[in-house]
């Protein structure tokens, strides 16, 4: 009874409190001038005059000159109730102009002005983006270096799908998730269910398969493809909005071939619609990641070639340039131009190797293992990979890191169809390690991710990372290791503090300074869990 008051309190305070969303909602007025912060979303909202019985086939757009004098055509779309939208995103301080563009008559030559101030929101950076130093990491348009550390929520659509008035249940979740600094969402626009046998303990609150939803008309079982459900997609706005107001990316992968999803054809009219929809109405968001499809070219659905005609789609539509990739590393690895960013699914014993190779093979490009392998268990069984126990799977994203890349964390209990919303309200002992990811993000936004470059050879045991411009070296310790022996021929001679981290508290022990030498020893203090020295020379 007193969740259910507090999920009431958090849908009144979703509604009351638009503000925290950084959404601005306009209807249009001949030569208006509105305003917003940079890095806003502002929608404006045209009517529709002239019917139409296809109004998703209708072309319209706007084309913006910046304060600059460059242009930008921004698509619009149709937002239902005979209403069509403009979406934009302001990213730089000054006025714009604009004028739409359609071929419908009374949705074409209309003007209007934006006036675009500094943004007043201290946690508001802009979208993420390669690098401009380093192109091989990932940093935010303002230039504030961006350490990704990613969840999986595929169902995260699902879980207030049934609720007009906002979203409680996501906003518990998020609130969580966002507490212990996970700063993106692997998600879908939509998933169905999972073909696998589900635990038969499993609480029918908690199982978010099959839901009541569709994003074409009709439903899953017996779709409509004509069309497009406006009030799926407007649900879904909320999720990003409150994603983006958290300052959590959306990872979003537009398509997933193995969740019992009804799609249509490919290259139909009807799939090309509602890909290029989703696109118009999301590039909006300045926390936009897109993802063509989970697992592209696994279950014999589509081939590379119609991958290649989808990021065409993108790149032709997206006057923001978001960031792009693709859920295959087959993909991937033959054509690397394609994408801005390598991602790949990779579960073997030699991760750390796997991913030094591929960080080598793709010097130019920020490096994404989306899927390691490691689903941390929970109180229910949804799917075991290979690996469950929460060390374990810790350790494995330490690996990543440590091999130059970036990695997704995965609680069996909210990855999937499986979601509990509150976790943190469990019994102790069945609660997630989200504390050890907390204490992981915080490790390398302090260590300076963004300079950090594996070095190889010049440990006995572990792995090493160097940060040049900081003169430190970093050496991931396994649990086994009694001692650790390193060579340091570039700072032989020099002083230097001696610190070990433990990755399961967070803490730090401070041990003796030392001048170093060109092989470096020394036994370690304490053996609970693998740990990382950190050298940091004077």
């Amino acid at each position: 009874m007193k969740l259910k008051f507090f999920l009431l309190f958090l849908t009144i305070l979703g509604c009351l409190s638009n503000i925290q969303a950084k959404k601005i909602s306009e209807k249009y007025s001949p030569d208006a001038v509105y305003k917003c912060g940079k890095w806003d979303i502002i929608d404006i909202s045209f009517p529709e005059k002239s019917k139409t019985d296809k109004p998703f086939d209708i072309v319209f757009g706007v084309t913006a000159i910046k304060p600059d004098g460059s242009k930008k055509d921004i698509p619009g779309f149709y937002n239902g109730s005979n209403e069509y939208l403009l979406r934009i995103n302001p990213d730089e301080i000054g006025a714009w102009n604009f004028l739409t563009y359609s071929d419908m008559k009374d949705l074409s030559g209309l003007k209007f002005n934006i006036v675009v101030t500094e943004t007043s929101d201290t946690m508001q950076h802009g979208p993420v983006v390669i690098s401009a130093k380093n192109p091989a990491k990932f940093e935010y348009a303002d230039g504030k270096p961006y350490f990704l550390q990613a969840y999986e929520l595929d169902w995260l659509f699902a879980l207030d799908a049934d609720n007009p008035n906002g979203i409680p249940k996501t906003r518990i979740l998020l609130d969580t998730i966002s507490d212990y600094n996970f700063n993106q969402i692997i998600m879908n626009v939509y998933a169905y269910d999972v073909d696998w046998k589900k635990d038969p303990s499993l609480k029918k609150e908690y199982d978010y398969g099959s839901p009541d939803t569709y994003p074409f008309g009709g439903t899953n079982s017996k779709p409509d493809f004509s069309t497009l459900n406006t009030s799926f997609f407007k649900k879904l706005d909320r999720i990003i909005e409150y994603l983006n107001s958290k300052n959590i990316i959306s990872h979003l992968m537009i398509y997933v071939w193995n969740k019992e999803v009804n799609w249509p054809s490919m290259y139909s009219q009807a799939d090309n619609r509602y890909f290029e929809y989703v696109i118009k109405r999301y590039e909006g968001y300045p926390n936009i990641i897109w993802d063509i499809s989970k697992e592209a070219l696994s279950y014999g659905r589509c081939d590379m070639n119609y991958v290649t005609d989808r990021i065409r789609r993108v790149r032709k539509l997206d006057a923001y340039k978001r960031l792009l990739t693709v859920h295959d590393y087959r993909y991937c690895e033959k054509y690397p131009d394609k994408v801005d960013f390598i991602s790949i699914q990779y579960w073997g014993t030699d991760l750390y190797e796997k991913m030094l190779s591929i960080k080598e093979l793709h010097k130019n490009e920020p490096v994404f293992n989306i899927e390691h392998g490691g689903y941390e268990k929970g109180v229910y069984e949804v799917f075991n990979g290979d690996y469950t126990d929460p060390v374990s799977c810790l350790w494995r994203n330490y690996l990543c890191a440590f091999g130059g890349s970036y990695s997704t964390y995965y609680w069996q209990n909210t990855a999937w169809y499986l979601v509990i919303p509150a976790p943190m309200k469990l019994p102790e002992s069945q609660r997630p390690h989200f504390n050890y990811y907390k204490y992981f993000i915080q490790f390398f936004t302090d260590h300076h991710f963004e300079n950090l470059q594996p070095v190889k050879g010049v440990s006995s045991s572990g792995w090493c990372l160097e940060d040049k411009l900081n003169n430190t070296v970093l050496l991931l310790i396994p649990e086994e290791n009694s001692g650790v022996s390193i060579t340091l021929n570039d700072y032989a001679g020099k002083e230097a503090t001696i610190r070990l981290f433990n990755p399961l508290n967070g803490n730090y022990t401070d041990l003796p300074d030392v001048k170093l030498s060109s092989w470096f020893h020394m036994d370690l203090p304490w053996k609970n869990s693998f740990q990382i020295l950190v050298i940091q020379v004077e």
